[in-house]
């Protein structure tokens, strides 16, 4: 984040998606699959805060477990609110815990002054009981963030993509805001979280980016963990390295995002690489977008071509375009890339 802040790459043309991958040292004694040297892979959308944001990139994370073989990983979803409902409920945590504290761990009394939704995050056995009964966010969410998180779960049960909703799940650093999730693996034992992540709006503006950067979501995979799951599911495959950006899909309007999303996804799977473009821009911004950002094609999606299944496609080198059928749209974008 202090990169994107540093180099302004809020500037760039639509948003930023940014990955890491490499060796890290953890504070904490090691346990099953969490050694004190790791490995980690994660990945940030930068520049967005709409919800179909957050479908793909949870869209994408459970293609890469279906890629590499890993069976039953569990998708676990919450809303940890945003700073207009945090105070409330922090309010409300501390006042169901005030005679409480003494008999829980010595962590959560101190979190309880501090930052009391970190409770929620206690793995002490003792302390669940008391955890279980106290308020849950949802029950302070303002409009917007409400709205944000019960249109993220339509996108996620339109596409068929099951999750567990648990109003316990928080991440561990105070920055973050709305969406938390993690992917869950009975594979690793009793810390069985496989990957996890969330949005965090505002974190860039603290940093000194404008109100212009956006907000952000992100994850992060422990490799070691991750090849556990694998080794568990007995599986070895291999994922073909990417090449130049095929495609950018249009939708001409927000009416037109549910089918943009359930056609990038089908193109992603037969091996596609394409970006999808914020739904409502205007289709001249979005095909300087597509150019800039060296897509071959621009895949424009009105009201005929959803309901049709016949899709528009801009060849972004010559200018031409053609209609084109579902099931030849893969062969032809992949044509325009090679």
């Amino acid at each position: 984040m202090r990169a994107y802040v540093e180099h302004r790459l809020w500037e760039r043309p639509g948003l930023t998606r940014l990955y890491y991958a490499g060796p890290m040292f953890r504070r904490e004694r090691p346990q099953k699959g969490r050694y004190r040297q790791f490995y980690q892979i994660g990945a940030e959308v930068l520049g967005g805060d709409g919800a179909w944001i957050d479908f793909e990139l949870l869209a994408m994370l459970r293609m890469l477990l279906d890629r590499c073989g890993i069976e039953g990983a569990e998708l676990v979803l919450n809303s940890v609110g945003c700073p207009l409902d945090r105070p409330r409920y922090h309010a409300a945590l501390r006042a169901a815990l005030a005679e409480k504290l003494p008999a829980m761990c010595a962590d959560c009394q101190r979190r309880a002054q501090t930052n009391p939704l970190r409770v929620l995050d206690c793995k002490v056995p003792a302390d669940q009981p008391i955890i279980a009964g106290l308020p849950t966010i949802h029950e302070f969410l303002e409009e917007n963030c409400r709205a944000h998180f019960a249109e993220l779960r339509q996108l996620l049960e339109a596409r068929g993509i099951a999750y567990r909703l648990d109003p316990r799940l928080v991440r561990g650093l105070d920055y973050y805001t709305s969406t938390a999730f993690e992917f869950l693996h009975g594979a690793l034992g009793a810390q069985n979280a496989l990957l996890g992540g969330g949005r965090y709006n505002g974190l860039a503006q603290s940093l000194g980016a404008p109100e212009s950067a956006g907000g952000g979501i992100g994850f992060a995979l422990g490799e070691d963990r991750f090849v556990l799951a694998m080794q568990a599911a007995a599986v070895a495959r291999k994922i073909a390295p990417e090449s130049r950006l095929a495609a950018l899909l249009v939708p001409l309007t927000q009416a037109e995002l549910a089918p943009a999303l359930e056609l990038a996804e089908r193109l992603r799977r037969s091996g596609v690489r394409l970006d999808l473009a914020a739904p409502g821009r205007k289709l001249g911004k979005s095909l300087e977008l597509a150019g800039k950002l060296g897509a071959a094609a621009a895949v424009i999606i009105g009201a005929d071509e959803a309901s049709s299944h016949h899709w528009q496609v801009k060849n972004l080198a010559t200018g031409a375009q053609v209609k084109v059928a579902d099931a030849d749209l893969a062969a032809h974008l992949r044509a325009l890339r090679n």
